[in-house]
């Protein structure tokens, strides 16, 4: 797939100049400070759940899946073992430093040349699908799946990914997270109600 068809204008549709205060927040929202509370949300709901041992299944299923997420996006990022299924697909220079592009917003170049897959992409999918099957309410998934979506939105707007790097990543989180819940099984064991 040639992501000139569709990837560069719609990275150009997605990212523009917001101003001083929407790229401090955009910054803060790709991070994970602003996220602690959530991740503190996650852990006592599970623990409301689960008991202690949902929550040490939890972590390891989550350190392990965002883990291999993390590892398997940076191998992607930097050897582009693709490359025979998708041309473009290896060593893809972030949107930042691609040519060809028409006015950029980059709030910061303080990152890697190569952004194929989104690492911030796998994670927080894989964040998402594991801790929502862990705590299994409707409002927290939908709570989870907006802030995934926002902080994926984040990487376009500061110019680190295109559309397809997201995606490409959200797939990534996908497939980790399966193992994720498989191993948050193994070890939680039978599922406690409220």
């Amino acid at each position: 797939m040639n992501h000139t068809t569709w990837d560069y204008p719609l990275f150009e549709a997605l990212n523009f100049e917001g101003g001083a205060m929407l790229d401090w927040l955009m910054s803060a929202i790709s991070g994970t400070v602003m996220w602690i509370p959530l991740y503190l949300l996650i852990l006592y709901m599970v623990w409301r759940r689960w008991s202690w041992r949902g929550v040490v299944a939890l972590l390891v299923a989550v350190g392990l899946a965002l883990g291999l997420a993390d590892l398997l996006a940076g191998i992607f990022k930097h050897s582009g073992p693709l490359k025979n299924l998708l041309p473009d697909f290896p060593a893809r220079l972030r949107p930042m430093f691609s040519e060809g592009l028409s006015d950029v917003n980059i709030p910061s170049t303080n990152h890697g040349r190569y952004g194929t897959v989104s690492a911030h992409a796998a994670t927080i999918v894989s964040l998402s699908i594991v801790s929502a099957y862990a705590i299994h309410r409707r409002w927290f998934s939908w709570l989870i799946t907006v802030v995934a979506i926002v902080i994926c939105y984040s990487r376009i707007y500061l110019a680190c990914h295109f559309p397809q790097d997201i995606l490409l990543g959200a797939a990534l989180g996908i497939i980790t997270a399966t193992l994720g819940i498989l191993v948050f099984r193994a070890i939680a064991g039978k599922d406690k109600r409220w």
